[in-house]
């Protein structure tokens, strides 16, 4: 009896200090039950040993899989979760097929805003094809302390600011439904006039004409785009980019090179842009290999003549003149698809700002010029309503000149800077989204090779910190 006291006051003091941790003293309703457990055992926990064979088999599998989810769930919620790397945003720095291990306890785990979801999944059951998780109770946010905040220039895994609105067509689920909108408007609505012969009244009645045009047509063809449906902040798709701006801050991209407050940010190690290469033959595959040059690479040059590079992979091109005719910067941009995508800033993916980042507790004076830049997140992330009126913006029903923030904000961007779509194309990105900071690398695969061949041994167990 003395051993079951032992081992109670053991879990019970863990699961205080837990509870202490989170502030919820909610769970305390729990503590009777580990007392039952340890000590009173009224209540037969495993009443199904006592049972027929059949019975005793099947219930100690479900008994094992409903503790496995309880416990990835709990884990996953509070302290960490594996990310795979989908896409191509963070070449040079972390590959696509990097599996990482990403730590929730380094900027403070969030209370689950929505915690009715099945274990191992993000909004969609698999198999099912549906949604994997409940939306009410839905619950205010709220982040426990953590290890520290996010620091410039860390990776960092959050959700996704712009996928709270989406098409359920699987081939749309992952596109910008924002962007799908202005495109499909400028496409519909014809013989508007050039924008910047407008006033700020004009160019936000211009631009909404564009943008509503856009959703009514998506919405008249739902057998093409599916329904348009929500996601709830923690629920929406997670990315993984590099902060490049912190709150408070002044960012402004000049010729591809970012700068804070006037200065300029140190570029990563592997940061990547297109160019455009000319052939003389086919490159070797020692040659790739080496500069890490992707069959994705291969087909963006195959199809629209400029592939990703990085410095080294710039200068070893050129050393091979019997190779390469020719490697020259790309330095096509378009003004029409940067954030804000109705702010007719003339702002490009290389030519960017100033725009400065909100920062909680800090106002800004608001213009009808500068409303643009700041809607989404005075509206969409922190529950404003907010309306324009005779030349005038109104807050919750007020006239407003000015606006206090309630959250952190950031920038981020990928390393392959002319193929990541980050805050240059959505904005920024609310301290709600955040999800975590990666670790390291447990496992990696090249997906242009299979079996061992495509295992990436030197980049197991790499820490992500060192990737600069």
């Amino acid at each position: 009896m003395r051993r079951q006291w032992i081992k109670f006051a053991a879990v019970t003091a863990l699961y205080l200090l837990f509870l202490l941790w989170v502030k919820s003293w909610w769970g305390l309703i729990v503590v009777p039950l580990i007392f039952d457990v340890y000590i009173t055992k009224k209540i037969k926990w495993q009443w199904w040993k006592d049972s027929e064979p059949p019975v005793r088999f099947v219930m100690s599998w479900v008994d094992a899989i409903v503790f496995a989810l309880v416990a990835v769930y709990f884990i996953n919620l509070f302290f960490f979760q594996n990310y795979v790397i989908p896409s191509s945003s963070l070449e040079k720095s972390l590959l696509t097929g990097d599996y990482l291990f990403v730590s929730k306890v380094s900027y403070g785990p969030r209370i689950p805003q929505t915690p009715l979801t099945m274990p191992l999944t993000q909004h969609t059951l698999p198999v099912v094809d549906c949604k994997s998780y409940i939306e009410w109770p839905q619950w205010d946010y709220r982040r426990v302390k953590g290890l520290g905040k996010v620091r410039l220039n860390d990776i960092v895994v959050f959700n996704y600011p712009s996928g709270d609105t989406l098409c359920s067509a699987p081939q749309y689920q992952a596109m910008d439904f924002y962007a799908m909108c202005y495109g499909l408007g400028y496409q519909i609505v014809q013989g508007l006039p050039d924008p910047d012969s407008l006033s700020a009244t004009e160019r936000r009645r211009y631009f909404k004409t564009v943008r509503d045009a856009g959703r009514q047509y998506i919405a008249d063809n739902p057998g093409e785009y599916g329904e348009v449906i929500s996601r709830p902040a923690d629920r929406r798709e997670n990315y993984v980019k590099r902060c490049v701006g912190l709150p408070g801050q002044t960012l402004q991209i000049k010729d591809r090179i970012v700068y804070l407050d006037g200065k300029p940010n140190k570029e990563p190690d592997n940061v990547q842009y297109t160019y455009y290469v000319k052939l003389r033959q086919r490159l070797p595959e020692e040659l790739t290999r080496e500069l890490g040059i992707s069959n994705e690479d291969l087909a963006s040059l195959n199809t629209m003549g400029y592939m990703p590079l990085t410095r080294r992979a710039v200068q070893a091109l050129k050393a091979h003149p019997d190779l390469v005719e020719s490697v020259t910067l790309n330095t096509d941009a378009s003004h029409t698809d940067t954030y804000p995508l109705d702010g007719n800033k003339h702002w490009t993916r290389d030519n960017y700002g100033p725009v400065w980042i909100p920062a909680k507790g800090k106002s800004i004076r608001l213009t009808l010029d500068n409303l643009p830049i700041y809607e989404r997140p005075i509206a969409v992330y922190e529950g404003n309503s907010l309306d324009v009126r005779d030349g005038k913006i109104f807050i919750n029903g007020r006239q407003a000149t000015s606006y206090t923030f309630k959250m952190d904000y950031y920038w981020m961007m990928g390393d392959n800077r002319h193929n990541s779509a980050d805050s240059r194309y959505w904005g920024f990105v609310p301290e709600d989204h955040i999800v975590g900071k990666p670790i390291f690398i447990w496992w990696s695969s090249d997906p242009d090779r299979s079996g061992f061949a495509g295992v990436r041994w030197n980049r197991l167990f790499k820490f992500v910190d060192n990737i600069k």
